[in-house]
């Protein structure tokens, strides 16, 4: 089942965020689908505000993982979009299994390196502020995670 949000705004993306990060768990995998600007990078900065990281998070465009420790769960934030086939030996399914939040962006172009249970999330612009997000969960625990949140 999917499961739909729109977003009118920055601070409503902020906000769907943080409530989906005060329902994570250690190998939370998130996939964040959708052409540029239409509001991924902002969706990593809300999740890791909530959990509690202070350093500013940028998209990791050019090093493809950026590691932030520090916060309740520790955060792996990954962006694909120039990821090489030949990369893909770079340890992406390591971070998994790590016991932290693995963040995606542009998911789509690694989905055989996906792991079978995850949380996809598709951004689609309609208007310069409005987006809307469809949510689609892979396995029970994310199922339960959009049906307490959405």
């Amino acid at each position: 089942m999917d499961y739909k949000y729109i977003s009118k705004n920055i601070d409503d993306t902020l906000t769907l965020a943080e409530n989906i990060e005060s329902e994570k768990f250690p190998n939370m995998v998130i996939c964040l689908e959708g052409e540029l600007g239409s509001g991924k990078t902002v969706f990593v900065k809300g999740f890791a505000k909530a959990l509690g990281l202070e350093e500013n998070i940028t998209s990791p465009t050019f090093t493809i993982i950026k590691e932030y420790p520090n916060g309740e769960l520790p955060l792996y934030h990954m962006d694909v979009y120039r990821l090489d086939e030949a990369d893909d030996d770079i340890g992406i399914r390591d971070y998994f299994k790590k016991g932290g939040v693995t963040i995606i962006e542009w998911a789509d172009l690694i989905e055989k390196e996906l792991p079978e249970e995850r949380l996809e999330i598709k951004f689609k612009i309609v208007d310069e502020n409005t987006r809307v997000l469809v949510f689609k969960p892979y396995g029970s625990a994310y199922e339960e995670l959009c049906d307490s949140i959405l």
